[in-house]
């Protein structure tokens, strides 16, 4: 068991038993995490491609064509936007490694301070595009706003947790930021599928893949922060077990 130690809102001391979970879940779920991760930072490298090289990474044949315009036509917002989220892309998931901080505590300190300046930048990118350039129209600004602000408030109650040394509410307002900034990598397969359907178009269907792909994200996050959260132990329980253990 992982015990870490907190205080709770009425300043006592409570030390949270943290559920192991089970190995082979574990495994899938950072296997989920990379691969979307992987997705994300493949597609912000074409698009930077896309916006550097357009003769040799044009898609004028393809029904997605229509998404390169907007990113075209306001290329340092697009570069401003996708050069930090590589950075989250890279960087979230070794945030959230236990065997990284728990030998390099510095290393997941000082990586988790630019983490934490790439996520207001794409925020603050996200939510200039979603007013310039939204595919989707009303619906994809909305959940743009929508999901940006909950993505600023979920890392911000993280970064006042770790600073009160709030572990554990640290730790699950983290997962839920990730989770919200890892869905627009959720977005793709989601409108991969929009686009072979063949049924809407791009206008049409852009924003609810948005809604989708954050919501699913978010549902996941709070599922495992639900798993993995354990029951807390006052402090009067955990000295009197320990000098039970000595007594014996």
């Amino acid at each position: 068991m992982v015990s870490p130690i907190n205080r709770n809102r009425n300043g006592n001391l409570v030390v949270y038993n943290l559920m192991r979970s089970n190995t082979k879940l574990v495994r899938v779920l950072w296997t989920g995490v990379w691969v979307l991760a992987f997705i994300g930072i493949a597609a912000a490298a074409h698009r930077i491609f896309a916006l550097e090289f357009p003769e040799k990474f044009s898609r004028s044949n393809s029904p997605a064509a229509v998404l390169d315009i907007g990113f075209t036509q306001h290329k340092m917002l697009t570069l401003v936007h996708v050069l930090p989220g590589v950075l989250f892309m890279v960087l979230g998931p070794l945030q959230l490694s236990r065997a990284i901080r728990n030998k390099y505590l510095n290393v997941h300190r000082w990586s988790g301070r630019v983490f934490l300046v790439c996520c207001l930048i794409v925020a603050v990118s996200a939510l200039t595009m979603s007013f310039r350039m939204a595919i989707g129209g009303v619906n994809e600004t909305v959940a743009t706003v929508f999901y940006a602000i909950l993505f600023v408030f979920c890392l911000t109650k993280a970064f006042i947790h770790i600073r009160r040394r709030e572990i554990v509410l640290h730790r699950e307002w983290m997962i839920r930021g990730f989770a919200i900034g890892l869905g627009v990598a959720t977005v793709r397969p989601i409108v991969g599928a929009f686009f072979a359907a063949r049924r809407l178009s791009p206008h049409e269907f852009f924003g609810t893949a948005f809604w989708l792909g954050f919501t699913i994200n978010l549902i996941a996050a709070e599922a495992w922060i639900n798993y993995t959260r354990g029951r807390p132990i006052p402090e009067q329980t955990l000295v009197l077990s320990e000098l039970s253990t000595t007594v014996e």
